[in-house]
């Protein structure tokens, strides 16, 4: 999106909507191309067509532009989960083990096929949690925690047997998995060149089986906890199942 030349000071709060607007659509453009750690506050700008001053009057910080797209790609694929997790779930009841496979292949597949959300999740801790003052820290944290607890939820809704602190847990295993993960996701042209030669499957296919095998472990490891010597092959249902 090319607006050089385009701005003049926003005066009214129409103006400063539209500008904002313009930042972020730029932002999202470019974390499309590139990691977030490679795009930085002066390279946005000079996309946007202002001056990184300028930019600083609609945002405080490049981690404040990326975790305004983060806030609304997790709240997005949250909304596309609750959705596609009981219809993953539905039809099993009589199978615990195969519901908690398919809930995990919800959960990933739905996750990595955003991958601008799962660029920015990746960067939480070393991009996002950088450099920012206390305030913004809170509401960063805020948010991810509020996001994190409705994902326990909506796992719990089809697994009423795990508690809330269980599925909190999980909801974690999720995110931090995943940013574990992502990066590979972007090899170098020398390590693609090394995993093609080996046969290896392409970087994305081979990180979405791995996400989902351990998010499998992950989720039949809770439950077991939750409920020692609970058979998996009858795990208590949610409303989907039941």
């Amino acid at each position: 999106m090319d607006t050089r030349g385009t701005f003049q000071r926003a005066r009214r709060p129409e103006q400063v909507q539209e500008r904002r607007a313009v930042i972020l659509a730029t932002a999202r453009d470019l974390l499309a191309r590139r990691r977030a750690a490679d795009v930085s506050l002066r390279e946005l700008a000079d996309e946007v067509g202002l001056a990184m001053s300028n930019v600083l009057r609609y945002f405080d910080s490049r981690e404040a532009i990326f975790a305004q797209i983060l806030d609304a790609e997790w709240r997005d694929w949250l909304d596309e989960l609750a959705v596609a997790l009981p219809a993953a779930t539905r039809g099993r009841p009589e199978d615990g083990l195969a519901r908690a496979r398919q809930a995990a292949d919800a959960i990933a597949g739905t996750l990595l096929a955003r991958p601008l959300l799962c660029e920015l999740l990746s960067g939480i801790a070393t991009i996002l949690e950088r450099n920012i003052p206390l305030d913004f820290t809170r509401e960063i944290k805020r948010q991810s925690w509020a996001k994190r607890e409705r994902l326990g939820e909506l796992v719990r809704a089809e697994f009423p047997a795990l508690r809330r602190e269980d599925a909190w847990d999980f909801a974690g295993a999720v995110v931090f998995t995943l940013a574990g993960l992502w990066p590979y996701t972007r090899p170098t042209d020398a390590v693609a060149t090394v995993l093609a030669e080996a046969g290896m499957p392409p970087a994305l296919e081979s990180i979405g089986t791995t996400l989902r095998d351990m998010l499998v472990r992950q989720l039949t490891g809770t439950l077991a906890l939750t409920a020692p010597g609970m058979d998996l092959l009858s795990v208590p249902l949610g409303p989907s199942g039941s």
